[in-house]
């Protein structure tokens, strides 16, 4: 029997305007509405993002710890929660205020961790110093926090492999690879392949492409036995000029595992291949 196949729903992103799409969440109520939403379509995971109260990306523990408070209400749901590090867009943010959620809000397990800094085109510098993710790693390993290792282009494997090898980042490796956005790596089927044969042997991986690049990436990735993204954070069309919801998403990407031969894995199952302990 194959080993079932994580299905990850990233429902918000600190960019992409509602007006983009009217089926993005903003509120904590509505990004835990739609978290319960995408845990009952198949998701294990669901990765969230903050708005403020003007929809614009921002780093308020006071609204994660809400959404996850809202979500934990629902007590049939046993979906991940895997909180971002790197949501930011109103340009306040500090090393410090991207890890306070991370520090003091109970009920994340999972966190992203992105491996490097780039110029994010055209918008400016996408920045995760040596000296941050070193705090960060810290905090993950400190609070029992899983890494999930965002790599935007091929040069972050051998930063995530420093700080393994210096103690500030646990192993084995969750790899999350970001394909197609402008200043890294574009979301072709060579790039993933390239990075899935140089991570080490153990780690377990993830993959998207954003935008129309979604589905190729999705297909490859089952392909090559790792696990996928999907959602609106990503991608905010079904199809060219039909706007998507991140069940939609979900649901899709549910029927490719299945067309693949596989199934989708269960919270429970994502937990155990990932190294998460049991929700208590």
């Amino acid at each position: 029997m194959s080993e079932p196949v994580i299905i990850t729903a990233a429902l918000t992103g600190a960019v992409t305007p509602k007006e983009k799409n009217a089926s993005i969440p903003l509120t904590p109520a509505e990004i835990a509405e739609d978290a319960y939403a995408c845990w009952k379509a198949g998701a294990a995971i669901v990765h969230l993002h903050m708005r403020n109260d003007e929809g614009i990306g921002c780093m308020s523990a006071v609204k994660f710890a809400e959404t996850i408070r809202l979500l934990r209400e629902k007590k049939d749901c046993d979906v991940i929660i895997n909180c971002t590090s790197s949501g930011d867009n109103t340009g306040t943010a500090t090393d410090e205020t991207r890890m306070l959620h991370m520090k003091t809000v109970d009920g994340i397990e999972m966190g992203s961790y992105d491996a490097g800094s780039f110029n994010w085109m055209p918008g400016g510098v996408f920045e995760n110093s040596p000296q941050f993710l070193e705090a960060l790693g810290d905090v993950y390993i400190e609070r029992g926090i899983k890494p999930e290792v965002e790599i935007f282009d091929s040069g972050m494997l051998g930063v995530a492999n420093y700080f393994v090898e210096h103690g500030h980042l646990p192993a084995p490796i969750h790899y999350q690879f970001c394909l197609g956005v402008l200043g890294g790596m574009p979301a072709t089927v060579e790039n993933l392949q390239y990075l899935v044969n140089k991570i080490p042997a153990g780690s377990t991986w993830s993959a998207f492409g954003v935008g129309k690049q979604h589905l190729p990436i999705l297909f490859a990735a089952l392909a090559l036995g790792g696990n996928i993204r999907v959602g609106l954070e990503d991608n905010v069309y079904y199809s060219k000029g039909v706007p998507a919801t991140n069940v939609m998403l979900v649901e899709r990407a549910v029927q490719a595992v299945r067309i693949f031969g596989k199934e989708p894995a269960t919270p429970a199952q994502a937990r155990e291949i990932l190294g998460i302990p049991p929700l208590r």
